[in-house]
This record gives C-alpha cells, sequence and structure tokens, in this order.
C-alpha cells in the first residue's frame, strides 16, 4: 500500500474524500448529473449566461475568427483585438481608468497580491478570504497578518503595529461560502487613514448586486475609493477568465510586475468573447439580477417555512450549516436520491465542525423550482435527524487562515 493509497483512506474515514461529478450537457439550472436529471443549487453561473444563444454563438464565432487560443503570453504575441475589446468594456461598465485580463480568478489574485506587496511589507487579509488570495498572500513574500471576519478593531490594531510596513488590505466583496458582504467603506476609511491600498475581490458580487449589477464596491458607492476591484468571468458573465480594474499607473505596473499575467498564456478568445457577450446582456437589461435578488427572496422563505435558521445576509449564497462532515455528505446524497444536487462543503475549505450545503440560487431557476428544493432539503434534514440546521455566518466559518 503506498502512502498516497493510505492517505486516501484516511480522507474516506473522516468524511473528507472527494470525487468528480460528470455533467451531461450545457450548464443550466437542470442539469444530467452521472446520468440523473437534478435540480442544480450549487453553481456559480448566476445569471444562467453560460448557455444563453448570444453568449453560445459569440464564443462559436470567436473561435472561427481568431482561433480556439491565445497562443501565447499577453506581453509576448498573446494580446488579440478581442482581448482589447472586453478590457475597454470592463473598464466602462466599472466606472475605471483601466482593466486588464488574467486567466482565471485565481491568477488574478496571486498577480495583483505579489504585484502590490512583497518581502519586508506587510499584507492584510480577513480570515475568510478565498484560497486565491490566501495563496496570493503566502506567495508574495510579504507577512501576512490574518483579521478575524469582518473584525475592523482588530484590523486597525494590526496596521497600527504594522506601521510604515503596512502595504495593503484584501478582502472579498461578497464571501464565497457565508454569503456575507464585507463592510467596505469602513475598510476604504482604514486603508486612508493608514496609507494603504485596498483590493476587493468581487467575484461573487459583479453581476449579482449593486447597479446594473456592478457589484458590492458600486452598491456602496466605493467605485472610485477602491484602488483594484478584481472580478470573474466565469461565474455571473458565464464565461471563464477574471480581471482587475484599477487606475492606469496600476494597470501598467500590473503589466510590469504581476507574475500570473507575465507568465501565463493569455485567455482563449472564444473566453473572451463569449464574456464580452455576456457582459453587453448585463448593459443592456439587468433585469436578471433582479430576478436574482427575487430568487434568492424566495428560496430563504421556502427555507425558513422548513424549519432551516436563514438569518444573516440576504444575497443568493445561501449556507446550511450542518457541522460533521460525514453528516454533510450524507445529506447532500440524500437530497441527490430526491432530485436536487445541493454540495456539500467540507474542510479544508471551511474551518472543522462548520461543513455545510452551500446552496446558490440562479436567475433561470423558477420560483417553483426552489420551493420544491426547499421541500426536499427540509425532508432529507428531517430523515437525516437534523431537526434544524444553522446557516446565519459566524465569525468562525471559513477557511484556514493564512500562515
Amino acid at each position: 500500500m503506498t502512502d498516497l493509497h493510505q492517505r486516501l483512506e484516511d480522507l474516506r474515514d473522516r468524511g473528507l474524500y472527494r470525487r468528480l461529478r460528470i455533467v451531461s450537457g450545457p450548464q443550466g439550472p437542470r442539469i444530467v448529473l452521472d446520468g440523473r436529471p437534478v435540480l442544480l443549487l450549487c453553481s456559480n453561473n448566476y445569471l444562467g449566461l453560460a448557455d444563453h444563444p448570444r453568449v453560445r454563438e459569440a464564443a462559436a464565432d470567436a473561435a472561427m475568427r481568431w482561433g480556439a487560443g491565445a497562443g501565447a503570453s499577453r506581453l509576448v504575441s498573446g494580446t488579440m483585438r478581442i482581448h482589447r475589446a472586453l478590457e475597454k468594456r470592463l473598464a466602462e461598465f466599472k466606472h475605471a481608468d483601466a482593466a486588464l485580463l488574467f486567466g482565471s480568478g485565481y491568477l488574478a489574485n496571486m498577480g495583483v497580491i505579489g504585484a502590490l506587496s512583497g518581502a519586508g511589507q506587510v499584507v492584510f487579509s480577513d480570515e475568510l478570504n478565498h484560497a486565491s488570495i490566501i495563496d496570493g498572500c503566502r506567495l508574495s513574500r510579504a507577512d501576512t497578518f490574518v483579521y478575524r471576519h469582518h473584525d475592523l478593531e482588530h484590523l486597525a490594531w494590526g496596521l497600527e503595529q504594522a506601521g510604515r510596513r503596512a502595504a495593503l488590505i484584501v478582502t472579498d466583496s461578497v464571501f464565497s461560502m457565508d454569503g456575507d458582504v464585507a463592510p467596505l467603506v469602513d475598510l476604504v476609511g482604514l486603508a486612508r487613514r493608514h496609507d494603504v491600498r485596498l483590493v476587493v475581490d468581487e467575484a461573487h458580487g459583479v453581476g449579482c448586486m449593486g447597479p446594473g449589477g456592478r457589484g458590492a464596491v458600486h452598491a456602496a458607492g466605493l467605485e472610485r475609493e477602491v484602488d483594484v476591484v478584481i472580478g470573474t468571468l466565469g461565474k455571473a458573465l458565464g464565461s471563464y477568465g477574471a480581471y482587475a480594474a484599477c487606475d492606469d499607473d496600476t494597470a501598467r505596473w500590473l503589466v510590469n510586475s504581476a507574475r500570473s499575467l507575465i507568465f501565463s498564456t493569455a485567455p482563449p478568445p472564444p473566453s473572451v468573447a463569449a464574456a464580452l457577450a455576456a457582459l453587453e446582456l448585463l448593459i443592456e437589461d439587468d433585469h436578471l439580477v433582479e430576478r436574482l435578488g427575487g430568487n434568492a427572496r424566495v428560496m430563504r422563505e421556502a427555507l425558513a417555512a422548513e424549519g432551516f435558521d436563514v438569518r444573516g445576509p440576504d444575497t443568493h449564497i445561501i449556507p446550511l450549516i450542518v457541522g460533521d462532515a460525514e453528516t454533510t455528505m450524507d445529506l447532500c446524497e440524500m437530497a441527490l436520491e430526491d432530485g436536487v444536487f445541493a454540495q456539500g462543503i467540507r474542510p479544508p475549505t471551511v474551518t472543522p465542525g462548520t461543513s455545510r450545503l452551500r446552496l446558490t440560487v440562479m436567475a433561470t431557476h423558477t420560483a417553483q423550482e426552489l420551493r420544491g428544493a426547499a421541500r426536499v432539503l427540509g425532508r432529507a434534514a428531517r430523515d437525516a435527524g437534523l431537526t434544524a440546521t444553522a446557516q446565519a455566518p459566524h465569525e468562525d466559518h471559513g477557511q484556514p487562515a493564512a500562515a
């Protein structure tokens, strides 16, 4: 027996073993999962644009016109007109001077954090930030101060202790596992008071909230106050890739220093064109953003009727906290047997004792589908011996803090 086999068996024993599930056909509110039709309640395709005819056509047309791949990194020969067109439109959408495309949200966070901080400096990161931010902090070679979730006093104390070494505050806007929103106004105030930059990752905010779906930063009226806003093209915009919206000087600095941009092949033209088409759809009509918010309210009301505690932020991400990893996966499989796919989330994605079903509604779900799903989840919880599950965010939920 190899050491890896033993480690895999250990994961099974602790309820932490993972496997890939196969989706047949396009992403949508209903999918075929491992040969079984199910209602999808764990996708980040929030607006349903991954399967929109205009988005699919744009990707197909771009493949015929520009080819399947960019062929090189952005700084060699990989920057094509389609990349520049999307960057220009994103900058306009985000009310920024510039936008710079990256291959993924993970690459964007690693590149931006590493470019704006380094050895001898200190980066300040919320303890529930996404893994890409945590890894970006680690790879930057800066010291990382992990402040308690939403704890502004803890952050302020850390900034005071760091003094001139303080370089950067980085946070998610909408936290991916709890669905709560960062205190952006206060973070801007602290950043200005201590003369540090603020980077906000809008992966789960853009397309989902704020005026015209521009995100939580715009919802707070801070579009010119945040130094870098990172967004993804692979969630609400239904494609793949990411961007950093910022001022011109910052964009030029990133081109010259963000290693994940300099040393990665540019995003493929079909994905870029698909994202551009999705962005145009959002700009033309933001009714999908409104429908997403409405569906989130429908789902929360239906879950409350089943006895779930749904207090907390009124966003499209709804965590059903179970606690134990094995029980969480049992609940996931029971719901799946009844035609509802809500993936169980376990450590290390969340801290031990906070395993959960992470529900995400889509604008393309119907109210009837969501109410039916809530009944399935309620029945599964009762069958599993859970009288109720608590899913209001708590301070100790989330991923392990960066070292």
